[in-house]
C-alpha cells in the first residue's frame, strides 16, 4: 500500500519538521497556529518570510524523519529510519496580481529510506503515512478559484483526494496511513488512487449549498501511474507522468453539519455519505476469462478483466465534550474536549481485495494538567478480505494439497499521545498492533506454506518541529 499523508497544514506557514520516529502529518493537526519561527530561525529570515507571505507568496519546507520498530510478528523484526522533505509554494493570486479568489499551490517530496510495512510487516494499512519508495517527486500543482464569497470553489490540476474525501478531523491525530487514505481505496484502486505520494490531474468542485450542507465532487484520471509490472511509484517516476487519457475515477460526497444536545449544551457533529465509480477494468479476484479458478493449473492463471468498479462510504464525527470555557461549537479536533469519528465503506467482492472497511476512534485534548495543547487517542480499523478472494485461497488449497492460510481480515489498533513541548515542537509516542497482516497471507519465511504472517507489534516516537 502507498503511504498517505494529508494532515500537515502547510498553507499558513513555512514548516521544517524533524521526526525522531514515525512522523505523521497528523501530528500537527491541532497545532496549526503554532510556529517554531521565534526559536528556530533568525529574526531577519522570519521577517523576510513573513513579508513575502503578506504579499501573497508563502514558501514552506517540511522535513519528516521516521524511526519505527517492529518488535514481534510480521516477516522480520527490527527498526528502520526513513524520511521525507516537503517543499511547497502557496500563492494568493489576489494579493500578487489582483486575481480575485485565485490561488496556486504546489509542493514536492524528497523521500529516502525504506518503509516498515513494505519490508517488515507486509500489511495492508501502511504503518506510517509517509512510507514510500525513495524518490524526488512533484506532488500537488493546481490552480484554485473561489466564487460567491467562497461558497463555490473549483480546483484544477495535479492533486490528491485524501485531504477532503472520506475524511474527518479526529482521524488526523493518528499515524497509520489508513486513517488518512483508507486501505479499501489504497488497495482496490489502480496504483492506490490519488493519494500520497502520487497525485493525479483532476478537477474538484466544492459548493456550500446552505450554511450546514456542503457538496464535494471530483473527477480524476483513473490510473495515477499507468499499466505495467513495476511498482506504481516507479512507473510515475518523479511525479511527472501527468496522465489524462486513462478511464476516469469519479467521487462525490455531501457533508451535513448539525448540533445535538449533550448535557444541556449543543455540541457539533457532521455526517458525510458518499460514493465513487471507476470506469476502467479490474481483475477478477478468483476466475480467469475461461471461467476457471486462477489457482487451477489447467487454466491460464490470468485473471478475467471485469468492467468498472464502485464504492459507497460514510463518515460521522461528533463532539462528545467541550469545557464550559470553550465557546467555539465546531468539530475541530484541536479544541479542548473529546471528539470521536467513525467511517464505513463497501465495494463489490468479485473485483476488490477488500469489500468492507470500518474504522473509528476517539481523541482527547487538554486533559493533561499544565499541558492544555496535548492530545491523546485510540483508534481501530477493520479490513475484510472479500469472499471471492477467500474462495481463491480455498481453491489454492484444493489444487496444491497444502493447507495454506485462508485470508479473513486485517485489523489494527493504534494508541498515541501527542505532547506539545514548545511552540511548533511536538513529541508523540505511539503503539500499533496489527492482527493478521494482509488478512493472514502465508509467511514467506515458512517453506511449507502452512503458517501465516504473525501479528505485529510496532512502537515509535514522533518528534516534530514546525517552522
Amino acid at each position: 500500500m502507498i503511504g498517505t499523508s494529508h494532515r500537515f497544514p502547510l498553507r499558513n506557514a513555512a514548516a521544517i519538521v524533524l521526526a525522531s520516529t514515525v512522523a505523521s502529518t497528523g501530528a500537527l493537526a491541532g497545532a496549526k497556529d503554532e510556529s517554531a519561527a521565534e526559536w528556530l530561525a533568525p529574526k531577519w529570515f522570519n521577517e523576510w518570510h513573513d513579508g513575502l507571505a503578506n504579499k501573497g507568496l508563502n514558501f514552506g519546507a517540511t522535513y519528516i524523519a521516521d524511526n519505527i520498530a517492529n518488535v514481534s510478528g510480521g516477516v522480520k523484526r527490527g527498526a528502520i529510519h526513513f524520511g521525507r522533505l516537503d517543499l511547497s509554494v502557496d500563492a494568493d493570486l489576489d494579493k500578487l496580481v489582483g486575481w480575485a479568489g485565485g490561488r496556486f499551490y504546489a509542493n514536492a517530496f524528497v523521500i529516502y529510506g525504506q518503509g516498515l510495512s513494505r519490508n517488515y510487516v507486509m500489511n495492508l494499512a501502511t504503518i506510517s503515512e509517509i512510507e514510500a519508495l525513495p524518490d524526488q517527486r512533484l506532488y500537488n500543482a493546481y490552480f484554485e478559484q473561489s466564487f460567491f464569497g467562497d461558497r463555490l470553489n473549483i480546483r484544477a490540476g495535479q492533486q490528491a483526494a485524501d485531504v477532503e474525501f472520506f475524511d474527518s478531523q479526529t482521524d488526523d491525530l493518528f499515524i497509520n496511513g489508513t486513517f488518512g487514505w483508507p486501505a479499501i481505496k489504497a488497495s482496490n484502486l489502480p496504483a492506490g488512487g490519488p493519494a500520497p505520494p502520487i497525485a493525479v490531474p483532476g478537477i474538484r468542485i466544492k459548493a456550500a449549498l446552505t450554511d450546514n450542507i456542503t457538496a464535494f465532487g471530483a473527477v480524476f484520471n483513473g490510473d495515477p501511474s499507468g499499466p505495467g509490472d513495476q511498482d506504481p511509484q516507479l512507473r510515475d517516476h518523479h511525479g511527472l507522468a501527468f496522465r489524462v487519457n486513462d478511464p476516469p475515477w469519479v467521487i462525490g460526497q455531501v457533508r451535513f453539519n448539525y448540533d445535538i444536545d449533550i448535557g444541556g449544551r449543543p455540541l457539533a457533529g457532521n455526517f458525510t455519505p458518499g460514493a465513487w465509480k471507476h470506469y476502467g477494468s479490474f481483475d477478477s479476484q478468483r476466475f480467469t476469462a475461461e471461467g476457471l479458478s486462477i489457482a487451477d493449473p489447467g487454466g491460464s492463471g490470468v485473471p478475467a478483466r471485469l468492467r468498472g468498479n464502485y464504492g459507497i462510504f460514510a463518515v460521522i464525527e461528533q463532539v462528545l465534550y467541550r469545557p464550559p470555557e470553550v465557546k467555539d461549537n465546531t468539530t475541530s479536533a484541536s479544541l479542548p474536549g473529546v471528539t470521536a469519528f467513525g467511517r464505513i465503506a463497501y465495494s463489490p467482492p468479485d473485483r476488490n481485495l477488500i469489500d468492507l472497511y470500518v474504522d473509528g476512534g476517539i481523541g482527547f485534548v487538554g486533559f493533561t494538567p499544565g499541558r492544555p495543547l496535548d492530545r491523546f487517542g485510540v483508534a481501530m480499523a477493520y479490513m475484510r478480505i472479500s469472499n471471492t478472494a477467500r474462495d481463491l485461497d480455498i481453491d489454492t488449497q484444493a489444487f496444491t494439497g497444502i493447507q495454506s492460510p485462508v485470508r479473513s481480515n486485517e485489523t489494527l489498533i493504534e494508541m498515541i499521545y501527542e505532547a506539545h513541548i514548545k511552540p511548533g515542537w511536538l513529541i508523540a509516542p505511539y503503539f500499533q498492533y496489527v492482527f493478521r497482516p494482509s488478512g493472514g497471507i502465508p509467511n514467506p519465511n515458512d517453506p511449507t506454506g502452512v503458517s501465516r504472517i504473525g501479528d505485529a507489534a510496532v512502537f515509535g516516537v514522533t518528534t516534530t518541529i514546525r517552522y
